[in-house]
């Protein structure tokens, strides 16, 4: 019989620094504040840390975040490629090697002063790697324009309008009126304001894309069986799964047969076949949102609806708490914080602990995805 990690983890402690436009601390002081929070909600010492899992893009790493925080010797670290494409594998790896023995008490965390820091694509003194030979050269030169072109595709191809865009926002704006840590927390979101907003890159507006932040956030994760004796109620990690689809580019897919069939169809296949609950059964998801056009191309991409109809999910509040499937209950990238997805996971955490700010009533499974566009990964939680 084949190793499985169902349930065999759980994470049992989070933690996060406030969330702002500008921060004064450092990344690494802003990475060991949340570790410390996380740990210290979950009852463990720094000294009982063995394993770290961290971005590749993570400019603080292991070694500094271990001797910074008091860790004993470690046992186990691993970083994860592809930006918001790593939030979830981060803790799939970690689940991994708490369940094979390679760790006992491993720590995952992103820290990111992108708000006050400067914009990635700014540099040009190094060459372009292969993929953006192909892209930057003809205009598509942030995240945000590749992201359009794919949501234009997805317009013409099945009439998404965007009011169905706006949906999306509006939802995860409606969750962060209510999170008091979110930084649009009392900042309302109307149609006339999102359809009056300048342009980004269009058809995607001010209020399609993401925030810009500083802060840090950290989880915990231990075996199952040490779990039940943690502070907290432990969240279990059901299932997880990565996904790099065949001839993949970049977040324009120029190569796939469909472009908008992206790297959430191969997680998701992986995800479902290691789980004993599918789609129908999510009680509440944190989908990744850099851009609003991400939700409706992952909602088909999990399974959510069919091929096309990612868009009029969102119709009539589904998104909403109450609604077919509730999402970004804290605000998510587009209104809580942007620090590449992890936000997403703490999230889940609390959903299923019951203590969100915005709770689903008898939520006891969580879909949290990582980064649609680029290669990916995600994860099933359970109370």
């Amino acid at each position: 019989m084949a190793a499985t990690l169902k349930d065999a983890t759980a994470i049992v402690g989070i933690g996060q620094t406030p969330f702002a436009k500008q921060l004064p601390a450092s990344e690494k002081t802003l990475a060991c504040r949340a570790i410390v929070a996380a740990l210290d909600d979950a009852g463990i010492l720094p000294s009982e840390v063995d394993a770290f899992a961290s971005y590749t893009m993570e400019e603080t790493d292991e070694v500094e975040i271990a001797k910074a925080i008091g860790a004993g010797d470690v046992t186990f670290f691993s970083q994860v490629g592809y930006g918001g494409g790593g939030s979830c594998a981060t803790i799939a790896h970690l689940a991994l090697a708490v369940a094979t023995g390679q760790a006992t008490v491993g720590v995952a965390w992103r820290s990111r002063k992108r708000g006050s820091g400067p914009r990635p694509w700014r540099n040009t003194r190094t060459q372009l790697p292969t993929p953006g030979q192909w892209t930057r050269p003809y205009g598509l030169l942030r995240p945000a324009d590749e992201i359009a072109m794919l949501a234009r595709r997805y317009m013409h191809e099945y009439g998404a309008t965007r009011d169905h865009l706006f949906n999306v926002a509006l939802a995860c704006r409606n969750r962060a009126n209510q999170n008091p840590a979110a930084m649009m927390y009392e900042r309302p979101l109307t149609r006339e304001m999102y359809m009056g907003s300048r342009w980004i890159s269009e058809p995607l507006c001010l209020f399609d894309n993401c925030l810009e932040t500083d802060g840090a956030l950290a989880c915990v994760v231990v075996s199952a069986q040490r779990a039940r004796d943690c502070r907290r109620r432990p969240v279990y990690v059901h299932a997880a799964a990565q996904g790099l689809p065949a001839q993949h580019h970049g977040m324009v897919n120029y190569w796939n047969d469909d472009p908008l069939t992206g790297p959430s169809w191969t997680a998701a296949r992986h995800l479902w076949k290691n789980a004993d609950f599918g789609p129908q059964h999510v009680d509440v998801a944190q989908i990744y949102d850099a851009f609003t056009a991400l939700i409706p191309l992952s909602l088909e991409g999990y399974g959510f609806c069919g091929r096309g109809e990612g868009a009029a999910f969102s119709e009539g509040g589904a998104l909403e708490i109450g609604g077919r499937l509730p999402i970004n209950t804290a605000g998510g990238g587009l209104s809580e914080a942007y620090v590449h997805g992890f936000n997403l996971i703490n999230e889940g955490v609390r959903q299923l602990r019951g203590s969100s700010t915005a709770q689903v009533p008898d939520a006891t499974t969580c879909l949290v995805t990582a980064g649609e566009g680029v290669p990916t990964s995600a994860l099933l939680l359970r109370s």
